[in-house]
């Protein structure tokens, strides 16, 4: 796997491009105004687009039926050296649709523990933890 960065403006504004071909523009907080992600919401984003594509996957082979998927993620720092490193990542799922509670844990439980390669890069760093709301009723914790 490889991605390519290049400068788009005088300051930070770079514009990526992995073997997709589809740009992701990164930037920096300045003064100005944004231009992308930074670094950092970029990692927050990975690890929610990867599970969240784990989890719709595993429900469809189910043959559930997601009418809604939401997520929100969200990370604590901590400061090393002058770095700030996440500590933890906290991600809440929001499902709505024909789908028994179980299988919406279950799938969850495996994306994060088996298969999301994000997650799993980061664990022995990072703790990442997980809430699932089902129709609006909050099914798990974990």
């Amino acid at each position: 796997m490889k991605v390519s960065l290049e400068r788009v403006n005088d300051k930070y504004h770079f514009e990526a491009v992995g073997s997709s071909g589809v740009p992701i523009h990164i930037d920096s907080k300045t003064d100005e105004a944004s231009k992308g992600a930074s670094p950092m919401e970029l990692l927050l984003m990975g690890v929610g687009g990867c599970s969240a594509i784990d989890v719709v996957t595993i429900l469809q082979k189910q043959r559930q039926k997601i009418t809604s998927y939401k997520m929100e993620v969200s990370g604590d720092r901590k400061e090393v050296r002058e770095a700030k490193p996440f500590k933890s990542m906290h991600v809440t799922i929001y499902l709505e649709g024909e789908i028994d509670p179980k299988k919406a844990i279950r799938a969850a439980a495996l994306s994060f523990e088996k298969y999301c390669s994000v997650s799993i890069t980061m664990e022995s760093s990072v703790n990442v933890t997980y809430t699932i709301f089902l129709n609006g009723e909050e099914i798990t914790s974990a």
